[in-house]
């Protein structure tokens, strides 16, 4: 339904005012009807963690019904279905479209609960029915073999968000609602996630929300005073300070506290219905034009609750709720403790199941009627399921942004300028589902196209002296690798594309990010209902061996280590050598779904070395013989192999092919460029892994392999483990030397430069020819005197500097 259809019914049975009246002021029966869904799941979330058997209390509770290990959380759970159950009553009365996301994602069986609760997940896994076999089901699968975990993850209906790690609701909330206009994402932010660095970043995101074609996020700041062993910072802080550090951040701030019922209902619906009342204001004013452009106060709801509300005061004599000691299994002890076992069913039986559950087993009507009707109800949601929503890209030819090569290696361009090129169109071909999101760096990795058709988003004030900023933008730059990583996750989990950009060393700091969302892309492979996503593509430019003048701090190809531990139906790794290569790889990505594709490329003046068509050939096959670079017949076996992926060090190969060639102009040396990483594997380990045919080809099968990587040189090794003969491979890559230097002394320092390449090539190669020994010789005189000339004249030697292919001379 779209906001036009939901104004519109709206308008047929209330005014705005009126509705937020109603919303804000639930009648007698509406407040038990809400009070009975939430007795229900917290009854359910209770019998998650601890029964194996007698889901409805129909006798006795004895050990036998108690799972032999106790798993889940508690504390948190009861304050997300207490937001649950008023935000649908708030979907049922408006027609809004709405998701949940719950930062304390460890309230798992909350939410599980709840879209057992709504009939979604009966929907989705018929075996868990609504009855008392589906219940029981329900209970016995949480947190065990063969279940589902503790926690809120992509096997629960409604989730676009992993609990598992902390820190991110926020970002992946902003990223659902861009474009996104008729979301509304309520993001429940846990005091505990409140602390990390993640979380206290995002709170930035209304800064880049535009009403006009943006949807909203509604953040829920639960305070319950603990987490795991002590007291979380701001709810112990005094609450005028909160309120001052929410408000400093733009939100206008609704706080709503207690544990008396059912006042807490009236409380928390008159701050909910205040909330979408002015949301609604807001994108209303921003969509028929009363807008003067300015940053909205949006609201933002401070819940404070107990920690574990409802559950046992005291257990032994010593205070459980509103303690840290309710965040896990209160009543950890109870098969082998009777007194706790009767505790534990005096706290079941006192959500009266009878009264929530037929005799069948099946929600009463009182509790389904609190449920939305269809894909409204928000573990329902398709938005929550973005590849239902997602549509294809309008994608230009990307043949048409091609650098013209006549020749390989005679010319130079910035290749990523050419990716700016084709993502400016792709911008204006797709304005409601493309965005770049980069740490302030579009310009500084050459992507600036974008801007001829977008400016940067951004919200808050604008001066004169701003270029390409307004509230109109859609590249999406923020200072923070943690906020851009995390728009993108949500932006692609509802359905959108895009791209992430950064500083190669700086996607360290979101690799945890990289990895959670592999892990989300990997468990959705196995679940039918979950429609493959849009990509999430990483760019990563400004790279270890370019960034000489940066130094040190700035060099790192970590990332790449970390995608590879991905599985393989997951992880993607491209090391395009040049524009071409680039631009094929790119248009494949965009194209791709439920992948982590990882493209590592400079963004400074690169030897361009591949037309289009052989760029495009070169990357389909992901790895081939460059026959002019060496001096391989292919009849035969060659003496030794040069291997490269990456762009620098694959410079650095032909260069030393070349002085081979020259040098040792007998010695049979074959070339090899690696384009796409993952077919280095066999096939058995990752679905890109090369036919072992193709595989002796290219690197024969007892012939010595010198491979210069971009990367780490254990990588290279991980990969190509279990083929043949896999300890010929002698690998160099960056290994942790680094300064502030000239661009060629950062191969020298790391060992991969072209002159450790020819030594290594004699070193290994199968046979010597005449001279092999005069040309050791001689590198290592190249070597000590780039040494000098680097610090006489602060730049590198000119036959290096201007290196390109066919004017290589002696010197």
């Amino acid at each position: 339904m779209t906001v036009t259809a939901v104004s519109e019914n709206r308008a047929s049975a209330l005014d705005h005012d009126e509705l937020v009246r109603k919303l804000a002021a639930p009648d007698d029966n509406e407040v038990a009807g809400l009070d009975a869904w939430w007795r229900a799941n917290n009854y359910l979330t209770i019998g998650q963690i601890y029964l194996q058997g007698n889901p409805l209390l129909k006798e006795p509770l004895t050990t036998e019904h108690i799972k032999p290990r106790l798993l889940g959380h508690w504390g948190t759970s009861p304050g997300l279905s207490f937001i649950y159950a008023h935000v649908s009553r708030l979907i049922k009365m408006t027609g809004q479209q709405a998701i949940y996301l719950a930062g304390p994602g460890h309230g798992g069986p909350a939410l599980v609960a709840a879209g057992y609760l709504e009939g979604t997940y009966s929907e989705v896994y018929p075996k868990v029915g609504q009855d008392e076999a589906g219940l029981l089901r329900l209970f016995r699968q949480f947190s065990s073999p063969g279940g589902i975990p503790s926690h809120v993850s992509v096997t629960t209906p409604g989730s676009i968000h992993e609990g598992g790690e902390l820190g991110y609701v926020l970002v992946h909330a902003f990223g659902s609602v861009m474009d996104n206009p008729d979301l509304l994402s309520i993001a429940v932010v846990g005091d505990g996630e409140a602390e990390t660095g993640p979380l206290e970043g995002s709170w930035k995101g209304i800064s880049f929300i535009n009403p006009a074609h943006d949807g909203a996020v509604l953040p829920i700041l639960h305070l319950n005073g603990a987490k795991i062993a002590g007291p979380t910072v701001l709810a112990r802080k005094d609450p005028a300070e909160v309120r001052k550090l929410l408000e400093g951040h733009g939100y206008e701030v609704i706080e709503v506290g207690g544990d008396d019922l059912p006042g807490m209902h009236h409380r928390f619906a008159q701050a909910l219905a205040d909330s979408w009342g002015k949301i609604r204001a807001i994108q209303t004013a921003a969509r028929s034009g009363d807008w003067d452009g300015k940053r909205p106060h949006w609201p933002l709801i401070v819940l404070r609750t107990p920690k574990g509300w409802t559950g046992p005061e005291k257990i032994d004599g010593i205070t459980v709720t509103g303690t840290w000691r309710s965040h896990q299994v209160p009543l950890s002890g109870v098969r082998g403790n009777e007194d706790h076992l009767r505790e534990l069913e005096t706290w079941l039986r006192s959500y009266r199941p009878e009264e929530l559950f037929d005799a069948a087993g099946a929600p009463v009507q009182m509790i389904k009627d609190l449920a939305p009707d269809g894909d409204l109800r928000m573990s329902a949601s398709p938005h929550a399921n973005g590849g239902v929503l997602t549509r294809d890209l309008d994608l230009p030819d990307f043949r048409d942004y091609a650098v013209d090569v006549k020749r390989p290696a005679q010319g130079r361009a910035e290749s990523t300028r050419k990716l700016g090129e084709m993502m400016r169109d792709i911008y204006a071909r797709n304005a409601d589902r493309f965005r770049l999101f980069c740490p302030d760096e579009t310009n500084s990795n050459r992507l600036g196209a974008v801007f001829e058709v977008s400016d940067r988003g951004f919200m808050e004030s604008v001066t004169p002296d701003d270029v390409k900023i307004s509230n109109e933008g859609r590249v999406m730059e923020v200072l923070s690798e943690h906020n851009c990583h995390g728009w993108l996750e949500g932006y692609n989990l509802t359905g959108r594309h895009g791209m992430f950009a950064t500083y190669e060393a700086f996607a360290m700091v979101s690799a945890s990010q990289t990895i959670q969302h592999g892990k989300w892309l990997q468990e959705a492979k196995h679940l039918e209902w979950r429609a493959k996503v849009p990509s999430l593509n990483i760019l990563l430019t400004s790279t270890a061996w370019r960034n000489d003048h940066n130094g040190f701090s700035h060099q790192g190809p970590g990332l790449i280590q970390n995608v590879l531990t991905q599985r393989g139906d997951v992880a993607r790794v491209y090391l395009p050598p040049d524009a071409n290569t680039l631009l094929s790889v790119a248009d494949h990505c965009f194209r791709s779904r439920s992948y982590i594709n990882l493209i590592v490329i400079d963004k400074q003046p690169q030897l361009q070395w591949l037309d289009m068509d052989q760029a495009i050939e070169h990357c389909r096959q992901g790895a081939g013989v460059w026959e002019w670079a060496g001096t391989d017949d292919g009849a035969t076996d060659p003496d030794i192999v040069l291997a490269c992926a990456g762009d620098v060090v694959t410079m650095e190969t032909v260069a030393a092919a070349q002085i081979l060639k020259q040098k040792l102009p007998n010695l049979k040396v074959r070339v090899v460029n690696v384009v796409d990483l993952m077919t280095l594997p066999r096939p058995k380990d990752h679905p890109h892994g090369m036919s072992e045919t193709l595989f002796r080809e290219l690197f024969t099968d007892h012939v010595d392999v010198v491979f210069s990587f971009h990367g780490y040189p254990g990588a290279i090794h991980q990969l190509v483990h279990g083929r043949p003969d896999a300890d010929r491979f002698r690998v160099r890559g960056f290994i942790e030397q680094g300064t502030t230097t000239t661009p060629f002394d950062m191969t020298v320092r790391n060992r991969a430069s072209r002159y450790h390449l020819v030594m290594d090539a004699i070193n290994n190669a199968r046979r010597l020819p005449t001279g092999a020994t005069e040309l050791k010789a001689w590198c290592e005189a190249q070597l000590e005197r780039h040494e000098r000339y680097v610090v006489e004249n602060l730049e590198d030697m000119p036959e290096v500097r201007d290196w390109s292919l066919g004017d290589w001379a002696e010197h």
